[in-house]
Order: structure tokens, then sequence, then C-alpha cells
């Protein structure tokens, strides 16, 4: 079979990501990539189906990409959480597709695809697997001066919403070694920044070591030459100890941000939800980690609308949202999904009143970040360069992950490289960004 020319499209979160990057340095050993669907003879598609937004999105792709059919492409796939959520209703519902697999059989993609343009034989596999976990060299998706890193896959939290368990598998931690080595090698490909990822980070290494060791891995990690900045995502706030906080407080590599996607705080919702910890231990957990790092740029995640939420339990999360002051927050409607015991609670609430608490936490939060950024207008930052749109570079500093929260647009009179960290002074605030110039040459 001749080379073929294919074209990935990945939608949902950077562990989706990874599986992406991992699965594309594969085909490229029999095949070519490209970036315009126009000249793919093969289009696949890496699904998300947490939610329904999310699922809605990726059929949507999925359909786009089929048009494609009528031109170059003649083989359409479907990879990811969809597939292996919902694989024999999706085969059913979009005959479009040529080859489905979930997310533990990757391994099988270039064989189907073989097998598909040598036989024209369709081929489907989504099978379920508390022990997989995607790894191997990768092509990076992001620019090369970051990359996201997967410390371990699945999830056993079972918080009642979610079907990440039921998708994912159970948790598993990759060995640290095999972490080591290849943020090792990504640096030394030019990754500056390493943005560390799971379901749950702060778990990590309790089921190969006996206890959470992610303070001992992010301590290995700086120990990389190259490496500048380390980043952690995702942090369930009640597996928080203080060895983590003081490794994070006293490690210069590690940026002082923290993601803790804590979903609510009245302790009934919380309670609903599965969540272990309840309003008085998320609060501990957030002073201990100011009291250790003041500067510390919290993030979370918080779900409006889950099944008997009442308007005291919102009033608290309003409270909270106005009380902590996190730099970056993000808000989502309950999703009612099927199979979760979430679903069949009673008391779901109406979608308009999702929508309306949605609106009204985003309201609060655009005042405080509008705030947050004001007091920094004056301060110098180093911030590493994401990008150069003509006028302005754009970059990011310890505040903010790329993609999800803001940048930081500034102009200089010399030529920056991407990945070139240099001290910004801001000058100028929006609402989530900010507005600045080069201070010194180099902050190196």
């Amino acid at each position: 079979m001749n080379k073929l020319k294919f074209g990935v499209i990945s939608l949902g979160c950077d562990k989706n990501r990874i599986d992406s990057e991992i699965y594309i340095n594969t085909l490229l050993k029999e095949h070519n990539l490209t970036n315009n669907p126009k000249e793919a003879d093969i289009l696949i598609v890496n699904t998300c189906g947490f939610i329904e937004d999310s699922k809605q999105e990726s059929i949507n792709t999925i359909l786009e990409m089929a048009d494609y059919k009528s031109g170059n492409c003649r083989a359409l796939v479907v990879t990811g959480c969809l597939s292996q959520r919902y694989g024999n209703e999706l085969k059913d519902l979009l005959p479009e597709i040529d080859i489905m697999v979930g997310v533990n059989d990757y391994d099988k993609l270039n064989d189907y695809i073989r097998n598909f343009f040598n036989d024209n034989l369709k081929e489907a596999s989504y099978n379920y697997s508390d022990e997989v976990i995607n790894e191997g060299e990768r092509v990076l998706s992001t620019p090369k001066h970051y990359a996201y890193l997967r410390i371990a896959e699945g999830c056993s939290n079972f918080c009642t919403y979610c079907i990440i368990p039921k998708i994912r598998g159970k948790y598993r931690s990759r060995q640290k070694e095999a972490i080591l080595n290849e943020a090792r090698n990504l640096v030394k490909n030019g990754t500056r920044e390493l943005i560390l990822v799971a379901q749950d980070t702060t778990r990590y290494g309790i089921d190969l070591y006996g206890k959470k060791t992610l303070p001992t891995l992010i301590k290995e990690l700086s120990e990389i030459e190259e490496l500048e900045w380390i980043r952690v995502l995702y942090c369930y706030p009640e597996e928080i100890e203080l060895d983590l906080i003081e490794e994070m407080a006293k490690n210069d590599k590690v940026c002082k941000y923290l993601d803790i996607p804590i979903q609510h705080i009245s302790n009934n919702i919380l309670k609903a939800m599965g969540r272990r910890g309840r309003k008085e231990d998320i609060l501990k957990t957030i002073n201990s980690l100011r009291e250790k790092m003041p500067n510390i740029c919290l993030r979370t995640s918080l779900i409006v609308g889950f099944p008997g939420e009442s308007e005291e339990d919102f009033e608290e999360l309003k409270e909270l949202v106005q009380a902590v002051h996190f730099s970056n927050l993000g808000v989502f409607k309950y999703s009612q999904e099927e199979d979760t015991p979430a679903a069949s609670m009673e008391n779901q609430i109406d979608e308009s009143i999702k929508e309306k608490r949605l609106n009204e936490i985003m309201i609060l939060q655009k005042e405080v970040s509008l705030n947050l950024n004001k007091a920094k207008v004056g301060k110098i930052f180093k911030v590493i360069v994401d990008n150069f749109d003509g006028e302005n570079y754009i970059g990011r500093n310890y505040e903010m992950t790329p993609e999800i929260d803001g940048a930081i647009y500034f102009k200089c009179d010399k030529i920056l490289n991407v990945g070139e960290i240099i001290n910004v002074k801001i000058i100028d605030n929006l609402e989530y960004d900010l507005l600045g110039v080069v201070y010194h040459e180099s902050c190196q």
C-alpha cells in the first residue's frame, strides 16, 4: 500500500490530545500527516464523550469530516471517549464511519487502516481496560516549548456525576522512570514547560508505591537541567497534603499555580456528588496553599444545577467566588449523563435555572478577574513567548495555562523567539488578559 495522507482533529481534554500525539507518531511510520482536510485520504476525529455539549461537538465534527468523503477522503476514522462509550450505537447512527476504536485500542489503528484500504474491511473495537496506559513517542500538537505530560490514566474517585471511570478505567499511575524518560526527551527537543496532567494528579503513585508520590516526582523532574517551568493541573483539594504544598513552595521551577477542581462548596451538594472533602476541608486547603505561597494562582471548576441544588446551596457557591477570589474559574452546567448515579436522582434542575446560575457565577468572576488584573499593573513578570500576531507578542506568566487562561500581549523592539522567557512589565489590563512591554532584554 502506498503512503496515504491523514489528518487528525483532536477534541476534548489534554489527555485526549496526548493520545492523538501518540498515535500520530505511530501512523507516521506508514503515512504522511496533513493539516488540510481536503488533501487527506484518511480523516481521524478523536472524540470527547464527557458531557452532552462535548458529545454534540464530537458528532458535529464527525459529520463535518464525513462531507470530505465526497472528495479526496476515502476513510473516516473515529477514536476516543465517544467511541469507547457508545461504540455500537455510534456505528449504527453514523454509517459514514469506516473505522472506530476506543481509548484502549490505538495500537490497532495501523492494521485497521491497512485492512480497509487493501480489503475494504470496516473495523471497530472499544475494549474496556483497567490496565492499558497509552504511552510512547509523540508528535507534539503544541508548540515545542510546552508539552502536556500524563502521569496517570483513569480514575477511581467515582463522583456521582462523572462517567470517566467507566470510559477510562480505574486509576493507574505510570512508572516514574517512564515519566522521567519522556520528560527528558521532550526537554532535549526544546520543551521548556511541562504541564502535568491526570484525572487526579494528587493520587499519583498510590497504586504503584503505596503512597502519594507527586512531590517526589516533581522534585526529580525539576532536576532536568534545561526545564524551566513545571505546572500541575487537576489536584483534588481533599488529596492535597503538606508535603506537596512544601515541595511546590520551595521548588523554583514549579509554577505557583494549582488547578483544584472543587465543583461545589455546599456540603449538601458535595455529599450528593460523592466528593470526599467538605467545605471546611476545602477552605482549609486553600488557606494552607496561600499561607505557604502568598502569590499562588488558584484555578477551579464549578458545577451549577446539580440535582437538588437549592437556592441556599447556590448562594454558598456565590459567596465562595466572592470571598476566595480564584484567579481563573470555569463553570459548567450539570449534565445528566446516563449510567451515572446522579442521572437518576430526584429534583433534577430545570435547564433555564442552570443557565441563569451559570451566568450569575460568570458575572461575579468577571469582576473578580478584573480587580485581580488591575492589581497587576506596574508589576514585572517572567513571561514565556507563545506567539507573535504581527503586532504584539503573546505570552503567559506562571498564572496562565495555555489555551484555558488569559494571555499577556506585549511589544518588543527586537525579535523574540517562541519559547523565550523574558521580563514583561504590565502597563494595562483587560478583564482576562494583560498588556505589557518588555522590561529587560532577558530574565535568564
